[in-house]
């Protein structure tokens, strides 16, 4: 098995677009029986709460379903359980870093570093507009295809 987990502060808007997004990416390509895709924030503000509504509204206007995500925040166990550790922003990922085990540091990464783009951030989208909530949705795509192809290579 190998285990993605997408982490951004509140797990509410951008970790879990990504995850849900990623899962249905997993599913289409026939690898949810190999691959667990999670989400979480690095802050607990919203624990058990629903993704934003503006997250779950353009993902499902595109095909995605983000209902079944609750957030929750990012555990100990977490760092030893999970094989990808992905931040959707710098900010995160050095908050993660500052918390992460030496033994599994290497497993905490840029969500968008596995992605060739422009940009290595999904930007946060929750005091924004609605175009935010597009550009995460296209940026979170994006780098899906990319890492389920890293992750594709390192099954082979």
């Amino acid at each position: 098995m190998v285990n993605v987990l997408f982490v951004c502060l509140g797990n509410i808007c951008r970790s879990p677009t990504a995850h849900g997004v990623f899962a249905h990416q997993v599913a289409e390509s026939e690898l949810s029986s190999t691959i667990l895709v999670d989400s979480a924030g690095t802050s607990g503000w919203h624990n058990g709460a629903k993704p934003d509504s503006r997250s779950m509204a353009y993902a499902a206007q595109n095909g995605y379903d983000l209902s079944f995500i609750r957030s929750r925040q990012v555990s100990e166990d977490d760092f030893i359980r999970q094989d990808f550790i992905l931040a959707m922003d710098t900010e995160n990922l050095e908050n993660l870093k500052s918390i992460c085990p030496s033994e599994h540091i290497h497993k905490v990464k840029l969500f968008l570093d596995y992605a060739d783009l422009p940009v290595n951030e999904v930007p946060d989208p929750y005091y924004g507009g609605d175009d935010g909530f597009h550009r995460v949705l296209n940026l979170v795509e994006l780098g899906g295809i990319a890492l389920l192809e890293h992750i594709k290579q390192g099954l082979e």
